[in-house]
């Protein structure tokens, strides 16, 4: 059968046009297949993905830092070297710092604390005493200010104290620790107007309690009024301050 060469190229370009159609159409049905929500789904996940993975990649990444970190922080914390430095609260126990806080401490010595004795100093003429109070209790005490000495039953004031003989610390005595205080009876003159005293009463500073002294020697002292002094509690007589 003879066909008219026009209809044989209409044919020609029918049957392009077809084969252009189902293939435009079957590219379509790749793209709408892989358009499904399953693809979409896998596409949405895939896509988010790479920011939750940067995120996670991130956290995986700075875990061990941040594990270095803590630790480092648990380190720093707890380096107990540093928390070691409570062990400079052992400096605030310094001796210095604990020596004055048990001088504070103290409490005063009273007349039941200690025994108090009466020696002649130097040779004759006997112009002065050395009073020695000697701690019998079982307890450190502060033995402040000065013995407060009346020799005479006619003379009621206490015989001044010199304020050079005063010490810069406190005075505090261990269980059995003396102190020592000088004291001047006369200048020594034969024409002194002087009184001969066996007996005497001393008190400590804040306790009104008497305490009698026994003069030394066999014939007691001499006592000028108007010429005693006394020094002030002392752990031990000074050359200079107890010159008086």
């Amino acid at each position: 059968m003879n066909i008219p060469r026009h209809r044989s190229a209409l044919l020609a370009a029918a049957g392009t046009a077809l084969v252009l159609s189902l293939t435009a159409c079957q590219s379509d049905g790749d793209t709408a297949s892989s358009a499904t929500p399953e693809a979409t789904v896998a596409a949405t996940a895939v896509s988010a993905q790479p920011a939750d993975g940067k995120g996670t990649g991130t956290s995986g990444a700075t875990g061990p830092a941040e594990a270095a970190r803590s630790t480092g922080s648990k380190d720093s914390a707890g380096s107990t070297g540093s928390s070691g430095s409570s062990g400079t609260t052992g400096t605030t126990g310094s001796t210095g710092s604990t020596g004055e806080r048990a001088s504070a401490s103290a409490p005063l010595c009273t007349a039941g604390d200690v025994t108090v004795r009466a020696a002649t100093q130097d040779g004759p003429p006997y112009t002065h005493l050395v009073l020695t109070a000697r701690n019998t209790s079982h307890h450190a005490c502060r033995l402040t200010g000065f013995p407060h000495i009346q020799f005479l039953e006619s003379h009621k004031q206490d015989v001044p104290a010199v304020g050079k003989s005063k010490p810069a610390t406190p005075v505090v005595l261990t269980a059995g620790a003396p102190a020592y205080a000088l004291v001047k009876l006369s200048d020594g003159g034969i024409d002194e107007d002087t009184e001969p005293v066996s007996a005497f009463s001393v008190m400590l500073e804040g306790d009104p309690t008497v305490i009698a002294v026994t003069a030394p020697g066999s014939e007691g002292i001499a006592v000028d009024p108007a010429k005693a002094l006394t020094g002030y509690w002392t752990p031990e007589l000074r050359n200079g301050a107890d010159d008086f």
